[in-house]
């Protein structure tokens, strides 16, 4: 009975010695074909990855995934299995990135942000428009200015515009389409203002 835990001691320091037998493999396997694609992952990891300043946690990360491959099994080619492990890598960055903890969009009101309100350049962009728009309406005919105004700007329907112009439906189809096509030409087309 004494023998039983020499032979699991020779047992187990036998496989401690293939072990490092095969992390050494692995070493130098690494070295020998990983290293000296370097140069090329890293190009591949700055053409496909905006934020430059992660490149270098990318390509460590990658030797990491490769090595811990190599040590299960040592890939048949190396090359495609480097790229192939980066553009994994690459993809799982942009999964984690699209993803929205719950929590945090439970705090979204809680953060100060800026507000989605529009710059001064876009407001007086806005303005000169409202302003091109105003002059545009100005030089509709009457009728159709009026149809325009209360289906477009007020929101009214056929009926109710009818009623209180005191025409058909078909009239206010009429002065809305002749509207919108004078509205058109006077601001992209260049007509009369």
């Amino acid at each position: 009975m004494t023998e039983k835990p020499d032979i699991d001691r020779e047992g187990a320091q036998k496989r401690r010695q293939a072990a490092l037998m095969a992390a050494s493999d692995v070493n130098a396997w690494f070295v020998r074909e990983v290293l000296p694609l370097e140069q090329a992952l890293m190009q591949f990891l700055q053409h496909n990855w905006r934020n430059k300043s992660d490149i270098v946690d990318l390509r460590q990360e990658v030797y990491v995934r490769v090595f811990q491959a190599a040590c299960k099994e040592i890939p048949e080619h190396p090359r495609q299995f480097v790229f192939s492990t980066a553009r994994n890598l690459l993809i799982d960055h942009v999964r984690r990135e699209q993803v929205v903890p719950i929590e945090a969009a439970a705090d979204l009101d809680a953060l100060t942000v800026a507000a989605d309100e529009p710059g001064p350049d876009r407001a007086a962009m806005a303005r000169d428009e409202l302003r091109k728009l105003h002059s545009a309406l100005d030089q509709l005919p009457p009728r159709c200015r009026e149809a325009f105004v209360l289906g477009k700007i007020e929101g009214l329907g056929g009926q109710e515009i009818a009623a209180r112009m005191g025409v058909t439906e078909s009239a206010v189809s009429k002065h809305l389409a002749l509207g919108i096509r004078l509205l058109a030409g006077l601001l992209h087309g260049g007509g009369r203002q």
